[in-house]
């Protein structure tokens, strides 16, 4: 397994837990952590024993959204960077999104531009209590990355998107939830242990149902009505009739809780 340098990687029990690990910038995204996050989407994705990802970050803050020193310092080619940066973020956004275990992303603190974006990612989102959220980018010159255009009207529309992204509201972890950003607002002591819970509960589920469902919801603004209804009836027949499926109504019919685990 390769050694990552500015993320902290474990692999427990089907249960992938990503932490960002730049505390002293703010876990800020450099291109090293761009490429580290990338490599570490693609292995959740191709590691057939990866049930579940958190992912999470040390310190203070979730992350702080671009590295802006080292963007200063490119000079010239800092459009060259970033194009790079944003490659290899949007590798890591895509996989995420398209692998078929849960993404369960733990807020620790502030989220801030590609931080921002990369928070409201997950199929389900925790946050601590004292999590602040803002878009920041116009405040160095530069427009949104990360998803954020993708994430951000689908959970909470065109109006309350404009506003974040125009003026960098900053909203609090409660506001936030309001909004339909978050799924939970726990207290910050407690937050690992939500994420863990949470994250063991769905390891121990049925895999191919949780893929299938991504599937669906990523495919569901862009397919007509006909098509959409297509791939469900393919999706829940391919599920039933895989070893997870059989398991399940074996269960249902004996009034037990299912092993999926044990046939997957």
């Amino acid at each position: 397994m390769r050694q990552y340098t500015t993320l902290q990687w474990d692999n427990t029990n089907g249960i992938a837990k990503i932490t960002l690990n730049r505390p002293d910038a703010a876990n800020s995204v450099n291109l090293e952590m761009a490429q580290e996050l990338m490599h570490a989407a693609m292995v959740c994705d191709e590691d057939s024993s990866v049930r579940a990802v958190i992912l999470t970050a040390t310190g203070n803050m979730f992350c702080a959204g671009g590295d802006v020193p080292s963007f200063k310092a490119a000079g010239d080619d800092v459009g060259l960077l970033l194009k790079d940066v944003t490659a290899c973020l949007h590798s890591a956004n895509a996989r995420f999104a398209r692998m078929t275990a849960p993404l369960i992303i733990a807020i620790n603190g502030t989220a801030a531009g590609a931080g921002f974006s990369l928070a409201v990612s997950g199929d389900i989102v925790l946050a601590a209590e004292t999590a602040k959220f803002t878009m920041a980018y116009t405040g160095i010159g530069a427009s949104p990355d990360g998803g954020a255009s993708v994430y951000l009207p689908r959970l909470i529309g065109l109006r309350r998107t404009q506003e974040l992204m125009f003026t960098n509201r900053v909203l609090s972890a409660q506001e936030a939830l309001d909004w339909g950003l978050l799924t939970k607002v726990v207290s910050s002591e407690n937050l690992m242990t939500e994420a863990e819970a949470l994250a063991n509960k769905l390891a121990s589920g049925p895999k191919m149902a949780h893929g299938q469902i991504k599937q669906l919801l990523l495919g569901s603004y862009a397919n007509s009505l006909e098509t959409q209804l297509e791939i469900e009836s393919r999706g829940i027949a391919k599920c039933v009739s895989s070893p997870e499926g059989r398991e399940g109504l074996q269960a249902f019919s004996e009034k037990r809780k299912p092993d999926f685990k044990s046939v997957s």
